[in-house]
């Protein structure tokens, strides 16, 4: 495939996109440690990227049950884009599960 199927507005590099994807697979397969060290290492050289916070809120939530962390990943995004749909659904739902609010 010649690249994502989506719009690229976060203008992500193909190294980015690669790493997200491997990343997306990890979470997948319960590989959730090397997902893990994949977004921090993406965060690392981009800690604003939005997208890869949002996956870092989603492996943090569902995968792991830290639901304050997930909230932080998802508060970082929203600090970003206050109008950010997903983030303020997702941040709503993990709040109800924490002491975190």
């Amino acid at each position: 495939m010649a690249g994502p199927v989506w719009r690229n507005v976060y203008r992500l590099t193909e190294d980015q996109m690669s790493k997200l994807d491997e990343a997306e697979d990890n979470m997948e397969m319960m590989r959730i440690g090397t997902a893990e060290k994949i977004l921090i290492g993406l965060l690392e050289n981009d800690s604003e990227c939005v997208p890869v916070l949002n996956v870092m809120a989603h492996l943090q939530g569902r995968y792991l049950s830290d639901f304050e962390k997930a909230i932080e990943f998802y508060d970082r995004v929203l600090s970003i884009e206050p109008d950010n749909a997903w983030a303020r659904d997702e941040r709503r739902r993990y709040s109800r599960y924490s002491n975190y609010d």
